[in-house]
């Protein structure tokens, strides 16, 4: 266990993101039944819908939690760099939240906005994540 010590912020970060997803899947939920959606139905395409925006927000996070939790995984288990992968691993989480706020508040343009560009730095970590994980077995 002393191992994953050092690891402490990506552990922390990998469980906050699972618990922020935790807590948008039910919030989403409510919003669409509250518009008459059956469960596991979309709400219209419709960024001016705030019902479509927090379906977005939590589709987004699930969408990527995967690759987040893998990379991260791969990292601490090959014995990359702690500083690198706490960075990434928080980087990722924080631009999670944002994303998330952007999103649900309607703010900026459906494509091309903050909105793009913190996916992406979400994407970006991942990707230096498992790079990582592959250079430190390798």
């Amino acid at each position: 266990m002393e191992h994953f010590a050092t690891y402490g912020h990506a552990i922390v970060a990998m469980a906050a993101t699972a618990i922020f997803g935790l807590l948008l899947s039910p919030l989403s939920a409510m919003r669409k039944s509250a518009i008459g959606l059956a469960p596991g139905c979309e709400p219209e395409a419709d960024y001016s819908s705030s019902v479509y925006r927090w379906h977005r927000a939590y589709a987004n996070l699930s969408e990527t939690i995967g690759f987040f939790v893998a990379c991260v995984a791969a990292a601490i288990l090959a014995g990359a760099s702690p500083f690198w992968v706490n960075l990434f691993a928080s980087i990722f989480f924080v631009s999670r939240l944002v994303l998330a706020v952007i999103h649900i508040g309607g703010i900026g343009k459906p494509d091309m906005s903050a909105r793009s560009f913190l996916y992406v730095a979400g994407w970006l970590m991942c990707v230096l994540l498992a790079i990582m994980a592959i250079f430190a077995v390798l």
